[in-house]
């Protein structure tokens, strides 16, 4: 009996030790803190369509394009090993590499990337923008596209996130992606909009395999629950800090802070068919009474980074170096406006033909300098008789309020490496008269706007460059949006991070590229 009960504790011993090994092996299986690399950003995601969230996709390493983008903005091959045109500019063939599969097991071939293009054709994105007579898939390796006009900017665009390449698998009988399949070292593991996403390693990835077994994706909408991401350790690589938290963050030893200029500029946006916008003068005494060095050195504590025009000198086709540099002269501010009627109020502020200088400017927490940098604003437009009601709302009131006529003044962070060449950019903001929902509103300047369409087609290295230097001159002399300061990328990584680096492009996490220290 003895003898039978203790085979019994024996066999029950090892059935539930067993039971402890399967449950750690599988476990083990899942996302752990060991295997599992967290990365912490502001923006928050509703989908997996690739017009609308695509770059968290990109920047995940989930989805790629036909073309890359280098860090120092130059086009490389992607998921198109090469590409040609003919000499009209209208004939373009794309070589797509082979060996590549998707995330479903299927092949990379032509027809699947025909199927992605033409369905970014139907929606919205900078590939709308593109000429296109014609897709063909010529064979099975080579994409051809036909366009009804040349346009330079075609291999750009289709490095842009809204290009990707994905299976015809991932799209529903309306077009819509309910699951992304594409090709990238990471594939889908959950979705849990609006702030968390998990991604696996794809062992069958065409370049190199990652090392890290898993990814995340942590939305921290306000820049304190990032900053607390990165002190706890919650997330390994916190991105888009607050300046102000990173000499705190700096006294932790479990982290590493990096500061990067990227191809991105904090600018305000006017309305400049409001009447006391209208005249270049007033655009010019706003831009006069902004201490840019102050808001360089005090709030963004990057010395040095006062803008003197929209576009960074790392764009150099569109950055003019010739222009003086971006100084404060609050007399000849108030100057030009004294000149235009405006006359000083009881309380200080301006008055002209009864109507007080007052306007509402509007900005966003997703970018947390903006909100400090719109109140340091503020003071300094006081000072020159201009009260400026600050509103912190959604990114989305921006456009919004272009197309309403309601925007008075906004407070944004462009970026003109949305499309790795900034004509893109410029197209969409000034490419037509009255502007774009992130560029000039109600500003008409037929020069500019012929300047950009010839640009499109321009093939001349040299007269690309003399049309580009004249765009940025005129809009650095009439201000449709009135520069403060180039932009600086903050980021806290954890020491136990390897081999981190940061895309000035905003294009990709380079995850697969990275190790965790065991």
């Amino acid at each position: 009996m003895k003898t039978q009960r203790f085979l019994v504790k024996s066999c029950l011993a090892l059935l539930v030790s067993g039971a402890v090994f399967v449950s750690a092996h599988t476990f083990a299986q899942g996302p752990t803190k060991a295997n599992t690399l967290s990365i912490g950003g502001p923006f928050e995601f509703t989908s997996q369509e690739p017009s609308q969230q695509g770059y968290l996709f990109t920047r995940m390493q989930v989805a790629e394009t036909l073309v890359d983008v280098a860090p120092d903005g130059r086009l490389l091959p992607g998921l198109a090993e090469s590409w040609d045109v003919d000499t009209s500019g209208l004939i373009w063939q794309f070589k797509v590499r082979d060996g590549v599969v998707f995330h479903d097991g299927q092949s990379l071939d032509a027809s699947a990337v025909l199927n992605s293009i033409e369905q970014a054709l139907k929606k919205h994105g900078p590939l709308s923008q593109v000429p296109i007579a014609s897709l063909s898939a010529l064979s099975d390796q080579t994409l051809q596209i036909t366009l009804e006009q040349p346009y330079n900017l075609l291999p750009a665009v289709l490095a842009h996130y809204s290009t990707m390449i994905i299976s015809p698998k991932a799209y529903n009988s309306e077009g819509h992606v309910d699951q992304l399949l594409a090709t990238g070292p990471y594939q889908i593991d959950t979705v849990q909009p609006p702030h968390k996403v998990v991604v696996k390693r794809f062992d069958g990835y065409w370049g190199q395999v990652a090392s890290i077994e898993y990814a995340e994706y942590l939305t921290g909408h306000r820049g304190e629950s990032r900053s607390l991401q990165a002190r706890s350790g919650q997330a390994d690589i916190t991105l888009t800090l607050d300046p102000a938290s990173m000499n705190s963050l700096n006294r932790e030893r479990h982290l590493t802070l990096h500061s990067d200029l990227i191809p991105r500029s904090i600018l305000i946006k006017l309305n400049s068919g409001h009447p006391f916008l209208d005249h270049i003068d007033a655009r010019q005494a706003l831009s006069l009474a902004l201490d840019r060095t102050g808001i360089a050195n005090a709030i963004l504590r990057v010395p040095g980074s006062e803008a003197n025009q929209l576009v960074p000198s790392s764009l150099a086709a569109w950055h003019r170096q010739d222009l003086p540099p971006a100084a404060r002269d609050l007399q000849r501010a108030k100057a030009l406006l004294t000149e235009l009627g405006w006359q000083a109020g009881a309380d200080g502020v301006l008055v002209r033909e009864g109507e007080r200088f007052s306007l509402k400017l509007i900005t966003y927490a997703d970018r947390p300098e903006l909100t400090t940098v719109a109140t340091a604003i503020q003071a300094q437009l006081a000072e020159l008789g201009v009260e400026v009601k600050v509103e912190v709302t959604n990114s989305s009131a921006i456009p919004s309020g272009h197309q309403d006529g309601s925007l008075e003044m906004a407070l944004i962070a462009r970026n003109y490496g949305f499309i790795a060449d900034p004509l893109g950019v410029m197209i969409a903001d000034f490419g037509q008269l009255g502007g774009g929902d992130w560029g000039a509103m109600n500003w008409q300047n037929p020069e500019v706007v012929e300047l950009i369409t010839s640009l499109k087609v321009e093939q001349d290295t040299d007269a690309y460059l003399q049309k580009s230097q004249r765009v940025a001159e005129v809009l650095a002399q009439e201000l449709p949006l009135i520069p403060v300061t180039f932009y600086t990328q903050q980021t806290a990584v954890n020491t136990r991070v390897k081999h981190f680096r940061f895309d000035p492009f905003e294009r990709n996490y380079y995850v697969n590229e990275m190790e965790l220290s065991k």
